[in-house]
């Protein structure tokens, strides 16, 4: 395609076609000229933003970004209600090639109920890959609102799913042909079907019902970035148990391959959690078919203590995700 933004004929056959899901609240969405959307909110609700890039991998880009910023949504207890979109293309992307990321953005929107209000599609020369932002935007009820900052010492901490989700997966899309030098197709085959549980918000949504203080869905620098920032927000210390963090065979098998630390592997679709009644809070996940596990505890001070047996050593700032040693 050529630089700069796109024909109108273009945004109309190959933007605005894909768009479906639609929001009541939402008064003013996508349209050729309407450099704005317009959203109407109660008078007791907050309205929650969050924004998100969509830089190391090309791997269903459409797919990811939808999911990390509605994730991080969810994770402030918010339900999810649009997103505006910023797509930045090389010169050699097809218009198929665009089609096809607007269908796997409209198909997590429409799993979601998330509609897309409009955006800003470009094709440039500042970028050699397509480069995909998404803002969304979300709703709470005054009073709800949750935080990465909730979290007081006492509360137990939780994580749910398994980490590593999202790494494994785009790895194990990404590096097929070297994995199969090793493994079974059956195994690689399961680790990318992994992308199927990305989203959190049916824990978030779970989440709200108990007792939850926190929450911090866990992305770029994994589990232990996670934890880090979540005390660190929090200004507590930790106690985890390294033992009980909940990580796929699939994930250890593959990172062991690139010689990369699955608790530093992006892990979208792994949600933490903090409750002073960590038992009620699992109990409400469990019964939502959601599996998760209680991985330790918050404390007094600033020490960040991870625990293996006998053996202590203490967390660290959030590292270079190990992704990037791979991809």
């Amino acid at each position: 395609m050529k630089v700069g933004k796109l024909p109108e004929s273009v945004l109309k056959r190959t933007i605005f076609q894909q768009i479906h899901t639609k929001r009541k609240e939402v008064l003013l969405g996508a349209g050729v000229g309407e450099d704005c959307a317009a959203v109407r909110l109660c008078e007791d609700e907050i309205f929650v933003i969050s924004t998100d890039p969509i830089t190391g991998t090309t791997t269903d880009i459409g797919h990811l970004a939808i999911h990390i910023t509605i994730n991080d949504l969810a994770s402030s207890g918010a339900e999810p209600i649009g997103v505006m979109l910023t797509i930045l293309l090389p010169e050699e992307t097809s218009e198929g090639q665009l089609k096809e990321i607007m269908g796997q953005m409209e198909t997590v929107c429409a799993q979601a109920k998330v509609q897309i209000m409009g955006g800003h599609t470009e094709v440039t020369r500042a970028v050699n890959q397509p480069l995909i932002n998404v803002c969304g935007i979300g709703k709470v009820k005054m009073g709800r609102l949750i935080t990465t900052a909730g979290v007081k010492p006492g509360d137990d901490i939780l994580a749910s799913k398994w980490i590593g989700l999202e790494g494994t997966s785009i790895i194990a899309k990404e590096k097929e042909q070297e994995l199969l030098q090793r493994y079974p197709q059956k195994l690689i085959k399961t680790a990318q079907e992994f992308d199927q549980y990305l989203s959190v918000l049916p824990e978030s949504a779970a989440a709200v019902k108990s007792s939850v203080s926190a929450m911090h869905d866990v992305t770029e620098g994994g589990i232990f970035g996670a934890l880090w920032e979540l005390a660190e927000s929090s200004g507590v210390g930790l106690e985890i148990d390294l033992k009980k963090i909940p990580v796929k065979q699939e994930t250890i098998e593959i990172c062991e391959f690139y010689h990369i630390n699955p608790y530093e592997l992006i892990s979208s679709g792994c949600m933490l959690m903090a409750s002073p009644d960590g038992n009620t809070l699992l109990r409400q996940l469990q019964r939502a078919g959601i599996p998760a596990a209680m991985i330790g505890k918050a404390v007094e001070g600033n020490d960040r203590v991870l625990l293996n047996g006998e053996e202590k050593r203490f967390l660290e700032p959030p590292k270079t995700d190990a992704l990037y040693q791979v991809v």
